[in-house]
């Protein structure tokens, strides 16, 4: 029963988060990209090719194999969302270069997630009859839970105006929740031991995952001369993935509790990092801007 209500709270919690995306985007959004194409083209790089192969390059490092292996990597396929978004205004980054990134690869992913994700279900020899992805109905499923609510989103945001921000405050509070659910989902399945035992199996995959796309993020802004505020930016994006995005494919799409893990340790773990940039952030920024 309490399985059940997740599968679908999950999906109906994700449409609610990404309509906050949506609130938070509007049409220039996908074509101020002009204004800065080195920059947007690096934070599409970083997060949509690099941070794949790092994944797979983290899995076969540590070893880590089955259903942890791709839990992993699925959530490197994953977009940013209205977290990195935040984040990046905390940090006083280039908010409307994360925006921006935020909208055009949500649009990319739903089409780029199950052709990936059906090559690792191989990769990990996942592919019996129990862990199927169609690409053809998961797009379309994807397009429907992430896409069409982010147009919603759009629309609304037009419509409301004043009111967009405070309820993108309550988006994140879902997120939070559904994070919250889906880890008590896990332990009344699963069972305390097993979960606590994964976690240790997958929580250093996740931790290096995040780390070194942050420091993937950081090299490859500052080899191509951006500016400060652009940098810390696509640190962020790299960093904070959209992690309901990756719990309802493992949760609800592929239905399986081990691939759920590194999911939920990326998600909690990729908020201490992230806080620790802004706070370098905000010095580096006041400091440039005095001289």
């Amino acid at each position: 029963m309490f399985q059940q209500l997740v599968s679908i709270a999950l999906p109906v919690a994700l449409i609610l988060v990404m309509i906050g995306v949506g609130l938070s985007l509007q049409v220039k959004d996908f074509t101020r990209v002009a204004r800065f194409p080195k920059a947007f083209l690096i934070g599409v790089l970083c997060q949509l090719v690099l941070l794949p192969l790092l994944a797979m390059g983290i899995i076969s490092l540590l070893q880590l194999s089955g259903a942890l292996a791709l839990g992993v990597l699925i959530i490197s396929l994953c977009p940013g969302g209205v977290t990195s978004n935040l984040f990046t205004y905390l940090a006083k980054g280039d908010v409307g270069l994360s925006v921006s990134l935020t909208a055009v690869t949500g649009f990319i992913t739903p089409f780029t997630i199950p052709l990936i994700v059906n090559w690792g279900l191989e990769w990990q020899d996942l592919t019996d009859a129990s862990l199927q992805l169609p690409v053809g109905t998961t797009v379309v499923k994807l397009l429907a839970i992430t896409v069409v609510p982010v147009i919603i989103g759009m629309g609304l945001r037009k419509l409301l105006k004043s009111k967009a921000a405070k309820i993108e405050s309550v988006v994140r509070q879902i997120s939070i929740a559904v994070l919250v659910l889906v880890i008590v989902a896990l332990y009344v399945k699963l069972g305390a031991s097993k979960v606590n035992a994964f976690a240790v199996i997958a929580g250093p995959a996740c931790i290096l995952l995040n780390l070194a796309g942050m420091a993937l993020g950081v090299g490859l802004s500052y080899l191509a001369k951006l500016n400060l505020a652009q940098r810390f930016c696509i640190v962020l994006e790299v960093g904070l993935q959209n992690g309901t995005i990756a719990l309802l494919i493992t949760q609800t799409l592929l239905q399986n509790e081990e691939m759920t893990i590194a999911p939920c340790i990326y998600s909690l773990w990729m908020m201490v990092p992230a806080a620790i940039v802004v706070t370098v952030s905000k010095q580096l920024l006041k400091g440039s801007a005095k001289s």
